[in-house]
């Protein structure tokens, strides 16, 4: 459905975006993460047609978006961060407005209309004024908008941005509702934004595609994500000092890092970290513990997180590239 071919975009002397070649399928719903600066807005601007790529081919349902901007924009709903409602009109008035824009007639810019409003749940406002609406209403009006000519393929631009934790979690249940019908890219800087909406995440960093994968491949590929939580303590003593769970953990061959934190009833919390990949150690750390009469309440594998991909990803990035120079485009 989307394809980007070796897409690069320079502002003058500042390139945004290095060399993107990545393919969405149809129906996928994709998170585009990354910090600030990283080029994802960029991207998805390139993909609606707005701006050309520097060189590189980007096309929508086979359409190029530079030599045929129109027809990608025909089958493109693209709401922008902020997005641009005329806060004077009317809920109603603004979608009959903006149904006239994509071309639709009386008939069916009113059917539109309806459907949208209904779907995006605005239908109990439409007799409201933009202005006077709460941020996460705007958010759904904005929604309702680029749904009227019903299209192949939906980018939002940090949806959530600015709303309540009540309307975060609305407005991703809709995500989830729109999502199995068209192609759906959420562009967002926020990990727990595209970790409960998308099914694919494609992580950008310095303009360059540094992580591709569902959320749960790219955990699982994270070097050195096999770490073990331990909770223990010393058994009372038979005969001689008893020896305490970070000395024991401490003598298990291959142990690389190990934390410690106290809890206030006398067992200790101990983090136990080893070589990248290896080989599951549970039962090793189990006999430790045994041998050396301590009593374990609890221990299981400590799995790597999104956040932990994240900022691997980004630290990379940082070292391998130069930062960009001041006023580079996100």
């Amino acid at each position: 459905m989307i394809r980007l071919q070796d897409v690069h975009k320079s502002f003058g002397a500042v390139e945004a975006v290095r060399g993107i070649t990545l393919q969405i399928a149809a129906g996928q719903v994709v998170g585009v993460l990354g910090p600030n600066g990283a080029g994802k807005t960029t991207t998805v601007r390139m993909i609606a047609g707005l701006i050309p790529p520097s060189c590189g081919t980007v096309t929508l349902a086979g359409m190029d978006s530079v030599s045929d901007s129109i027809g990608v924009r025909r089958r493109l709903g693209y709401l922008p961060e902020s997005a641009p409602l005329y806060r004077e009109m009317r809920v109603g008035d603004y979608l009959r407005y903006r149904a006239r824009l994509y071309g639709l007639d009386r008939r069916a810019g009113r059917a539109a209309v309806g459907r949208c409003a209904e779907l995006c749940r605005v239908a109990d406002v439409r007799r409201r004024r933009i202005g006077h609406l709460s941020k996460g209403y705007r958010q759904r009006v904005g929604l309702a908008s680029v749904l009227l000519h019903d299209p192949q393929v939906l980018i939002l631009d940090e949806p959530t941005s600015g709303l309540d934790p009540a309307q975060i979690a609305e407005t991703r249940r809709l995500i989830r509702d729109l999502a199995g019908t068209r192609t759906t890219v959420i562009v967002s800087h926020v990990l727990p934004e595209v970790e409960r909406s998308c099914d694919r995440i494609i992580l950008l960093a310095r303009g360059r595609v540094q992580a591709d994968g569902s959320p749960e491949a790219l955990v699982k590929a994270l070097p050195g994500a096999g770490r073990y939580t331990i909770e223990a303590r010393a058994a009372p003593p038979s005969a001689g000092a008893p020896r305490s769970p970070d000395q024991v953990l401490r003598a298990v061959a291959g142990v690389e890092s190990l934390e410690m934190m106290q809890s206030p009833d006398g067992w200790q919390r101990c983090l136990v970290g080893f070589a990248p990949n290896a080989p599951d150690q549970r039962e090793r750390l189990a006999q430790a513990c045994a041998s050396a009469g301590l009593l374990v309440r609890e221990l299981r594998p400590q799995a790597a997180s999104l956040e932990d991909v994240y900022l691997r990803v980004v630290a990379y990035a940082d070292n391998a590239h130069p930062a960009p120079a001041e006023g580079a485009a996100a």
